[in-house]
């Protein structure tokens, strides 16, 4: 018996979108493929190490330097090479036991690993057609199973906590990497690790991509926070907004043009609806109140292991969604020299529609200025 029965149960459920996709062979580098395949993520460096599967084999290439720490995590075989032998003859192995050695097999690439590493099977192999994930491995990642879900779930929950503790500890003339400080600290006081962080304070929410940095914070300044933990092996992403002193009539305007725009984009998230119409929900009613041109960026990206990975939601994304996605909805208008103003929630689709994982309402959040 397996002591590693959730990778059995992935394996078997690639093989099932392999044998539907016509592909004969799955090549993994140490990415977040791998890790989300069989629970090992050895060290990655110019040595190549690879996890293939065929259709009645699954075994890694493996550099003998990772092969103790990778044991671990997986009882699938290895076949191991050393630094002074290299590659070619482990490689070999492990194609013929997965019968790749006929020609014009039908070879999945992990997206993420590193060229040469591709390069290297692929030159071995004979007349392969090749593509990446997006249909077998990427495809079972979209949609999330009731463990990984917890695992979101909790990470949010704790995030939800930092951003209240970060609001809280707004103080006249402390910097933005002041407040990344309070939050890493947070983050790192409950287990969790700092994901990203970005802080902004007045004009810098309106660069949606800012870097904190000495910017002080001063009264009646907007703030924009932006950031997410990773807990047991899982990442949260919310972004907040808020005003240290008295919002003016024009911030509270733009906040409740961009929440009605997350209202919108949220009712439009249905199990089979594509993933431009989610986009476009959220963009409309940026548009109709006359800032269409200040929200520069798509409205969303799906989450899971990785911050950042497939269903993509913008305005040119045929993707038909599907329960169990996880993604981001978060739009913005971003009016330079004054502020940007973002909110942002992840949510995972449900039969009915999406369901939200903060716990922390979007309302404005408004810190009073110290007596």
């Amino acid at each position: 018996m397996t002591r590693f029965p959730l990778a059995q149960s992935r394996l078997s459920a690639l093989r099932t979108r392999m044998e539907a996709t016509g592909t004969d062979l799955v090549a993994l580098g140490p990415s977040s493929h791998m890790a989300w395949l069989s629970g090992v993520h050895p060290h990655g460096d110019e040595r190549p190490v690879m996890l293939l599967v065929s259709r009645t084999y699954a075994g890694f290439l493996m550099p003998s330097l990772n092969a103790a720490s990778a044991r671990q995590s997986t009882d699938l075989p290895f076949h191991m090479w050393r630094d002074d032998e290299g590659p070619l003859a482990a490689l070999h192995d492990v194609l013929r036991a997965c019968d790749a050695a006929r020609p014009g097999l039908s070879v999945v690439l992990d997206e993420t690993m590193r060229t040469d590493f591709s390069l290297l099977l692929l030159d071995h192999l004979d007349t392969p057609t090749r593509r990446f994930t997006d249909d077998t491995v990427g495809a079972l990642r979209a949609c999330k199973d009731a463990a990984e879900f917890d695992a979101i779930k909790a990470a949010h929950r704790l995030n939800d906590q930092a951003v209240q503790a970060a609001f809280e500890a707004l103080r006249t003339g402390m910097t933005e990497r002041d407040l990344v400080q309070v939050i890493q600290d947070f983050y790192g006081a409950h287990g969790a690790t700092l994901e990203f962080c970005s802080v902004c304070f007045g004009p810098s929410g309106a660069f949606p991509h800012h870097t904190p940095g000495m910017t002080r914070l001063e009264r009646d300044m907007p703030v924009l926070l932006d950031t997410g933990c990773r807990l047991n092996g899982y990442p949260s992403d919310m972004t907040r907004c808020g005003y240290f002193g008295t919002p003016d009539a024009t911030y509270t305007e733009v906040f409740a043009v961009v929440d009605q725009a997350v209202r919108a984009a949220l009712d439009a998230a249905r199990p089979g609806a594509l993933a431009r119409d989610i986009d476009k929900a959220a963009r409309d009613v940026i548009t109709a109140a006359g800032y269409g041109d200040r929200f520069l960026h798509r409205t969303g990206h799906g989450l899971g292991i990785d911050i950042h990975e497939p269903p993509y939601i913008t305005a040119t994304a045929d993707t038909p969604l599907a329960e169990g996605n996880v993604f981001s909805i978060e739009p913005g208008i971003y009016l330079e020299g004054r502020f940007g103003l973002r909110l942002e929630e992840i949510v995972i689709l449900r039969p009915e529609g999406a369901e939200v994982f903060s716990d922390m309402p979007r309302d404005l959040l408004v810190r009073p200025l110290p007596d």
